[in-house]
């Protein structure tokens, strides 16, 4: 199941990707009399089977009428961060093997966490503002794992199991600010630096998160092309190796590292740096393609 946060009348509705478009769930529910629907993405995940099972009752009323009326086009629709408000916001760094290569950094023995915050958040097709004090702007596509049910201490066998679902993100960092401090956090949480989506998709439907092709292009340009399987640690690992150290909740996401050919990568004198006009498209098997525009900040 494909979730979506769209923008109507100024609130916040949640949608389900079909084949024909995006089902409005508030309107489609009302219309048929379908109690206890969730009416978000946070009231889903908090809900997970229940909350899934309703919808998919909707979803199948919905294809039996063979009704159109509560199908929305995408290209007319306002998407929203597709996890609209998420809990903690924790990064994993240095996680594909030949992103630490050309990173010339040594391979973690554990996964190198670091955190972002709520203001990095942004959605599918939202202009990104470049700030005004970076000139090293970088993009990083990364699959997000969107956790479902509280983890604490949770094995290697038993992490997918409080996973809810996957997402995109393009983990922006700004370099230059990034390397001020031995932490990155100024790199990494200025304002739209974690734009996500368009699809927040169920664990249900991703048969093998660890095998996901992943893609980057930027203008165009294919510049990330990679595999999630390079990951040095796993979906698992690193679910059981965060929820060692802290209780993840519902709604938390993590960010699962950036494979090679982001522009640090490249040789000095070829790093041009994502800059006002810039289009950067994020690609995950599955998971569908999440597109931004750049702007420079003043």
């Amino acid at each position: 199941m494909k979730l979506v946060t769209f923008k109507k009348n100024n609130s916040l509705f949640l949608g389900i990707r079909m084949d024909i478009g995006i089902l409005d769930v508030y309107e489609a529910s009302k219309y048929y009399s379908i109690k206890d629907v969730p009416s978000s993405v946070n009231e889903t995940i908090l809900g997970n089977v229940q909350a899934k099972e309703k919808l998919q009752k909707l979803i199948d009323i919905v294809k039996d009428s063979g009704s159109s009326m509560f199908i929305l086009h995408e290209e007319d629709i306002q998407y929203a961060p597709c996890v609209p408000e998420p809990g903690k916001i924790v990064g994993v760094g240095l996680n594909y093997r030949k992103h630490v290569e050309e990173s010339k950094m040594p391979f973690p023995e554990n996964p190198v966490l670091f955190s972002k915050f709520s203001n990095a958040i942004a959605s599918h097709q939202q202009t990104i503002i470049l700030p005004h004090n970076s000139n090293k702007v970088d993009y990083e596509a990364e699959l997000v794992i969107v956790i479902g049910k509280q983890a604490k201490r949770v094995t290697l066998e038993n992490a997918r199991d409080h996973v809810f679902g996957y997402c995109i993100v393009n983990e922006l960092t700004a370099r230059d600010l990034q390397f001020q401090s031995s932490q990155w956090l100024l790199g990494k949480s200025c304002d739209g630096f974690s734009p996500i989506g368009p699809y927040l998709v169920t664990s249900d439907d991703i048969d093998n998160p660890n095998q996901l092709q992943i893609k980057t292009y930027l203008n165009g340009e294919l510049r990330q092309c990679s595999n999630t399987s390079d990951m040095i640690f796993s979906i698992e690992e690193i679910v059981s190796f965060v929820s060692d150290h802290m209780t993840l909740e519902a709604g938390d996401i993590i960010l699962t590292g950036t494979p090679e050919g982001v522009i640090l990568g490249y040789p000095e004198e070829k790093q041009i740096w994502i800059s006002d006009g810039d289009r950067v498209e994020v690609q995950i098997e599955k998971l569908g393609c999440l597109v931004n525009d750049f702007v420079q900040g003043s």
